[in-house]
């Protein structure tokens, strides 16, 4: 965990600068110095002001589950962090075909395709551009990822997220007047709910929790509820922002963690590291890998090379109450009757 310690490091460093460009940043789109572009479909952002994990990914997928459940055509417009089509854009999914792979669109972007293939997912660093052709092909939503600092592209909902704990912020809480709802993880308890709504009274406010949904066998595709994998022996990997978190729903799932192997975010998974983990099935023998879904596309090809044991994937969602997604119903009646 060294590795990480480093990084929270550098982060905590590095974010009085961060903080200090954002404010400038805000400033200038609030005096008209940066123009904001309206897309040519509702645009739904979700994000965060501090650096690292906070749900961002289970959030959008929930969206996205709550969007196609209404009747809409949603799509996903995210960067698409470190893939090859982050400059110059790309789509990954049109809604009926996957156009490329986690290498071309990044992990995340990727996973949420999969998981979700009548949605479209646009990719590249132009958000605008991305939510136009999201609009030519047919989507009448967007949902942005990690779009609260992305000023240059006006949306109709912000939804901010702040995970549990202390992390360096890459944006000062007074960036959440522009916000409409925060998201508080519930181990922010009452103190953390009241002391927000003192200072930002017209924000809505609510609880999350992250929660296991099921778990995914990548050897032989079947699923099964979280439930399955307690009592159960095993080594734990993951290439992710935070984590301790994963390993945390792990024991709460009453899995028995022989080892626990943690790599940086959005890692790759080069050869060694997969030997590495293949070294660590040999010495302890565990009924089975676990791992998160966005590390799990990019070790599949190579896992019954390298693994002589079953890979299951824990996936994630959220518990969200019933009056958070009924804020979404205005929106969802606005991309309902958008003219095509």
């Amino acid at each position: 965990m060294i590795y990480f310690q480093g990084v929270n490091l550098l982060l905590a460093i590095f974010s009085p600068v961060s903080r200090a460009i954002c404010a400038l940043k805000s400033r200038l789109s609030r005096k008209g110095w940066i123009k904001s572009r309206r897309a040519p479909l509702p645009v739904i952002s979700v994000g965060n002001i501090a650096f690292g994990g906070s749900g961002k990914t289970p959030l959008v997928m929930e969206l996205l589950n709550w969007a196609l459940g209404r009747g809409l055509k949603p799509a996903l417009v995210t960067r698409g962090y470190k893939g090859r089509w982050e400059k110059e854009g790309g789509i990954l999914s049109d809604g009926l075909h996957l156009l490329g792979g986690w290498r071309e669109a990044g992990d995340e972007p990727f996973m949420v395709a999969r998981r979700f293939p009548e949605a479209g997912v646009f990719v590249g660093r132009h958000r605008y551009l991305s939510c136009a052709k999201a609009r030519e092909r047919g989507f009448d939503l967007a949902i942005l990822d990690d779009g609260f600092q992305h000023l240059k592209l006006a949306r109709d909902l912000d939804i901010v997220l702040m995970g549990g704990g202390s992390k360096p912020l890459r944006e000062g809480r007074r960036a959440l007047r522009r916000a409409g709802i925060l998201l508080l993880d519930a181990t922010s308890g009452a103190a953390g709910r009241t002391r927000f709504r003192a200072k930002f009274p017209g924000l809505k406010i609510f609880e999350y929790r992250l929660r296991p949904t099921g778990v995914f066998d990548l050897g032989t595709k079947r699923s099964s509820p979280p439930e399955s994998v307690s009592g159960a022996r095993a080594v734990a990997f993951c290439g992710i922002a935070r984590p301790e978190r994963f390993f945390a729903l792990l024991d709460a799932l009453g899995v028995r963690l022989v080892e626990k192997l943690a790599f940086p975010d959005h890692y790759d998974y080069p050869p060694w590291s997969l030997e590495r983990i293949g070294d660590a099935c040999r010495r302890h023998w565990p009924s089975a890998l676990l791992t998160t879904e966005k590390d799990a596309v990019k070790i599949e090809d190579s896992a019954r090379k390298f693994f002589p044991v079953p890979i299951l994937v824990l996936r994630i969602g959220l518990d969200l109450p019933g009056s958070f997604f009924d804020l979404l119903d205005p929106l969802a009646g606005r991309a309902g009757n958008r003219d095509a």
